[in-house]
């Protein structure tokens, strides 16, 4: 071979090199999947990386409209009944045809007591197989947002879970190891290669996928770097190529900085703080033999000395929208300004009240927090305990990784505690089932850790979610925000803004529910 030919064959090689290189996505957020079984933890990040993996009878595309996709049509029969035809010639990536006994046992599975997710398979009622490739789906009650809940179950394998014994789902608060902890056997376009927990998750593109891909990327890093620091050093030293999460106090830098770039936009999320008002005794409190939870006036004190103008430009640095409503898209109570209206920052009112309620000299309690789901969490609850204490209570913070909090939160063991609740659905349904309502049957008021009870409120809920009629949908959903808010059973802090940063060769595309889908993104 003559030395021209050596140089032409070398160039090649590397150019073909920097091309493969260039179609590996290595990302990072603060902190990692909670597990790869798709029904065991209903948390953004594990449900987002889970949704690469896995894919739901219908999908979303860019705009988060609904469309196709491991359904290609549905008609509404009746009020109660839905008919999906499935597509045609999909296979698990295990090798197994998808059909319609695997949507049977999706659903059944995930309507679980270990599910996280059961409020949405229960939304979709009882489904029976009527041929290979069409199933119907038999509700109990009208569903006024059937479809949105079709979105949030993700199909898995029958023949898959059955051969792993993995019937059931994964009992994550309870400390329970299945074979789907680990491994994963989905239809989706990305396929798991190795699962490290809380170091690495690695994945390479479906060869078989049925759909298309507008992106390049043919591999897939994902990396939890919990400090804030480490994960900015790292995108702008260029051994990332996208952190999900940067540090508000670290985008201006990011913006300036040559070879990377922000990309802005406001997340369908509402943060609050939620208090235990069903125990009579509380679990983590120098008061004994009574609950000051529930007393109104003093969950009213709590709300009025939050600075939260203050948590909005010192903490968040303008990387949040404060709101009094427990909703995570304005859409969800029809934009209605008297339910976004917060209780007043009033210190000397707050004051007042907790010595109308019989504290005058304030209590002790604890308050649990992650340090690694939401944009500056554990820093959110310490501002907060700072603010209490100027009434009187002493508030212990204790922040912990996602994984341990979820597990202690989902079992009552708190006192007082931080949640986010958002996604692609703006329907106030997927709020006040799930969250506002007493805890019940089917995973109705299954995220109420507060464990309170208000029947109104229940009554008020519980008619929006099978009435047919808009209008009176309306003023029930209204009623119902409005009996929420009167009663301060949570208090609301407000929706996040989450920018993602990227290396400059990066394009992707920002959905509102902060989902980042793989398929779409190139690396130029």
């Amino acid at each position: 071979m003559n030395t021209s030919f050596k140089r032409i064959a070398m160039g090649a090689a590397v150019a073909a090199s920097c091309a493969a290189h260039a179609q590996v996505l290595r990302w990072a957020s603060q902190g990692d999947l909670l597990t790869l079984d798709p029904y065991s933890q209903n948390e953004l990040l594990t449900n987002s990386i889970n949704g690469q993996v896995y894919e739901t009878l219908v999908g979303r595309d860019k705009d988060l409209k609904v469309v196709p996709a491991l359904a290609t049509e549905w008609q509404q029969l009746s009020p109660t009944r839905w008919r999906m035809v499935l597509r045609r010639g999909v296979k698990f990536h295990g090798g197994q045809d998808f059909s319609a006994d695997d949507v049977v046992f999706s659903v059944e599975r995930a309507r679980d007591k270990a599910s996280n997710i059961r409020p949405y398979a229960a939304g979709l009622g009882e489904v029976r197989k009527i041929d290979d490739l069409t199933v119907e789906f038999l509700l109990p009650q009208f569903n006024p947002i059937f479809l949105e809940h079709a979105t949030l179950v993700q199909m898995m394998s029958k023949a898959w879970c059955e051969e792993h014994d993995a019937s059931k789902p994964q009992d994550f608060k309870g400390g329970e190891m299945k074979y789907t902890t680990l491994h994963a056997n989905g239809t989706g376009p990305y396929v798991v290669v190795s699962r490290q927990p809380d170091v690495k998750t690695t994945f390479k593109r479906n060869p078989n996928w049925w759909g298309s891909f507008e992106g390049n990327v043919q591999e897939v890093v994902y990396t939890p770097i919990k400090t804030d620091s480490t994960r900015t050093a790292a995108l702008v030293s260029g051994e990332l190529d996208l952190v999900l999460d940067p540090p508000p106090q670290g985008i201006e830098r990011l913006r300036t900085a040559a070879g990377t770039k922000v990309l802005d936009g406001a997340e369908n999320r509402i943060i609050f703080i939620g208090m235990d008002q069903g125990r009579d005794e509380l679990l983590y409190s120098s008061v004994k033999g009574r609950n000051p939870f529930k007393d109104v006036r003093v969950r009213k004190a709590l709300y009025q000395a939050v600075d939260i103008e203050a948590l909005r430009t010192s903490i968040m640095l303008g990387q949040a929208r404060p709101t009094g409503a427990m909703a995570p898209s304005p859409l969800g109570i029809y934009n209605d300004p008297a339910l976004e209206q917060r209780l007043p920052f009033d210190p000397k009112r707050a004051t007042a009240l907790m010595a109308d309620a019989g504290f005058p000299q304030g209590f002790e309690v604890t308050l649990d927090c992650p340090n690694n789901r939401y944009v500056n969490d554990e820093r959110i609850c310490i501002a907060l305990a700072g603010m209490w204490a100027q009434i009187g209570v002493k508030v212990n913070v204790r922040a912990q990784p996602r994984a341990q909090y979820f597990a202690k939160v989902e079992k009552l063991d708190v006192s007082m505690y931080m949640l986010g609740w958002g996604g692609a659905i703006t329907d106030a349904e997927v709020t006040l089932t799930p969250v506002l309502r007493s805890r019940g049957e089917g995973g109705v008021g299954y995220y109420n850790y507060g464990n309170y009870k208000n029947a109104k409120l229940d009554e008020l809920a519980a008619a929006s979610s099978t009435e047919q009629d808009p209008g009176k949908r309306e003023q029930l959903i209204k009623a119902a925000f409005a009996e929420h808010n009167e009663q301060v059973h949570h208090i609301p802090l407000h929706r996040q803004v989450i920018p993602w940063a990227m290396r400059s060769n990066i394009d992707a595309v920002h959905r509102p529910d902060n989902w980042l889908e793989w398929r779409w993104i190139s690396v130029r």
